[in-house]
């Protein structure tokens, strides 16, 4: 029977509401449950999750606040077996019954290997992980079974000739990474299209990026729709693209749930001015942005020293764009929050040995031991408010 997705936004748990910005694993249930409840109201019917998610509580919590309280038929469940963590063959059927436990449910509506790469192909090929899925799905366990993908298209090509019965594909995809030459969503998205493959949208606004950006880029978006959120420009260009199945955003905030549901409500595709004035806004963001990380916190698990990487570089970021504010105050702000997270215990960016362990697992292919040198050793940990004020006088004379 064919599946109905009813609309096409997703509710990603990658990114749920927490109680303290600290700890990941300090869901705010009651928030989340409000969520849920209103998603389910409004026609959308998609949860995506994972085993690692959220300090691996993401799946519990779908299980107690969706899946416990709603009939089993009233919703898409997906989530994705963690490849790239796991030591040996046996823990497949570990890990899976584990979830099916945690999620509180019999079988899955969609399941994943996730972030597929080349070193996780080869351990699928070493245990059979192909075989085992296909089991699973013709034993009633799941109903499709896709991949997650953050490699190259040349790669998905590979994997879906040699797999044709790979359901479908999770990709990266939004209008900044386009054509980035690091990422390559149009090149990897119609590969998933050659083959006939429907894609479910990752990182649409790329981990909340695409919701604040330069102001000069969005007084364009304003000036053309005042009345259109920013994030709903970045849902509404990989909602327009055809063969996508679902885009997936997080919900970390009533706000911008609320916003997401409106934007899918009644969605109505990008026309051509609004794809002219996207290019613009590209051009502008790329201009300014420093590091492009999106937060997915997939590197601080690899990091022997402790190392915050996604939030010194998410203040690297935010005090590079305030240093064209008129107060030096702005980006000493920065600085104050870097040394609050080094009191907290997190790893000095010098600490790093260069193993490249967090860059064998960023989406974003990002040269991640470069930033920490170049970026957070030499101008956050060694940063002095006196000399910026200075710096700041200098320039506004």
């Amino acid at each position: 029977m064919a599946i109905d997705f009813g609309k096409r936004l997703g509710m990603g748990c990658l990114r749920l509401p927490i109680l303290d910005p600290n700890n990941q694993q300090s869901i705010d249930y009651e928030t989340l449950e409000k969520m849920i409840d209103i998603f389910l109201e409004h026609g959308f019917t998609y949860f995506d999750t994972s085993y690692i998610y959220h300090g691996e509580v993401s799946e519990s919590a779908i299980g107690k606040t969706l899946v416990d309280r709603y009939p089993r038929d009233s919703f898409l469940l997906s989530t994705k077996m963690p490849i790239k963590f796991m030591k040996k063959k046996e823990d497949m059927e570990r890990i899976f019954e584990e979830q099916r436990k945690k999620c509180h449910v019999d079988y899955f509506d969609f399941y994943l290997i996730h972030s597929i790469g080349k070193e996780t192909y080869d351990n699928c090929k070493k245990w059979d992980t192909f075989e085992f899925l296909k089991q699973k799905r013709a034993e009633g366990k799941f109903r499709e079974f896709g991949v997650s993908l953050h490699d190259t298209p040349e790669f998905l090509d590979l994997i879906l000739t040699e797999h044709p019965e790979i359901d479908f594909v999770i990709e990266q995809l939004n209008y900044i990474d386009w054509v980035n030459p690091a990422i390559r969503s149009k090149e990897i998205y119609e590969v998933a299209v050659k083959h006939n493959k429907p894609v479910v949208v990752m990182e649409a606004i790329k981990g909340g990026t695409l919701a604040e950006i330069p102001d000069e880029a969005k007084k364009i978006m304003k000036d053309y729709n005042p009345g259109a959120s920013i994030a709903s420009w970045a849902l509404r260009f990989v909602g327009s693209l055809p063969g996508v199945r679902v885009v997936l955003a997080g919900m970390p905030t009533m706000e911008f749930f609320l916003d997401n549901i409106k934007t899918f409500e009644n969605f109505i595709p990008l026309n051509d001015e609004e794809y002219k004035i996207i290019d613009q806004v590209v051009e502008i963001i790329n201009a300014n942005t420093a590091i492009p990380c999106t937060v997915c916190r997939y590197c601080e698990s690899e990091c022997p020293n402790n190392i915050d990487i996604p939030d010194y570089f998410a203040l690297y970021n935010d005090m590079k764009r305030l240093e064209k504010s008129s107060s030096p105050n702005d980006v000493l702000t920065q600085a104050l929050y870097f040394g609050n997270l080094i009191e907290a215990g997190r790893g000095l960016a010098s600490s790093c040995i260069k193993c490249k362990k967090c860059e064998k697992v960023c989406p974003q292919n990002l040269d991640i031991i470069k930033y920490l040198e170049d970026c957070i050793v030499a101008e956050l940990e060694s940063y002095s408010p006196e000399a910026n004020i200075e710096k700041q006088k200098a320039a506004s004379r």
